[in-house]
């Protein structure tokens, strides 16, 4: 078996994938996780409209979500009108983190490869 050039990027490939959170990296989840890291508290009807999602869609995603402990969510009312707001936990924050650097890595290695093509 001859080595080729770049021969241990599969290897550094497979880790960064391997370091992929599945609860996480959906692309949806990963925008609610994203989203709500930049503000305290998110309106669900911000969340729908930003993602476009149903009402239904939405609510699975942030059951998922806090299931494992990632976003907490509160109800209660502006006014006399039913609120539901999202925030993100310390988990959620370690869990957006370790994905951003997960995909960082990603990104790094195909970069690599590329430039060991041209």
């Amino acid at each position: 078996m001859s080595e080729r050039p770049g021969g241990d990027e599969p290897a550094r490939v497979g880790t960064a994938i391997g370091a992929l959170d599945d609860a996480v990296h959906q692309r949806h989840r990963l925008g609610i996780l994203t989203i709500t890291a930049e503000a305290r508290d998110v309106e669900f009807s911000f969340l729908r409209e930003a993602l476009g999602l149903t009402a239904g869609n939405l609510s699975r995603h942030l059951a998922v979500l806090a299931e494992g402990g990632l976003v907490e969510i509160s109800k209660g009312y502006a006014g006399r009108r039913p609120r539901t707001w999202v925030n993100i936990t310390r988990s959620g924050r370690d869990a957006l983190q370790a994905e951003m650097s997960a995909l960082g890595s990603l990104l790094r290695a195909y970069r690599r490869s590329r430039n060991e093509e041209s």
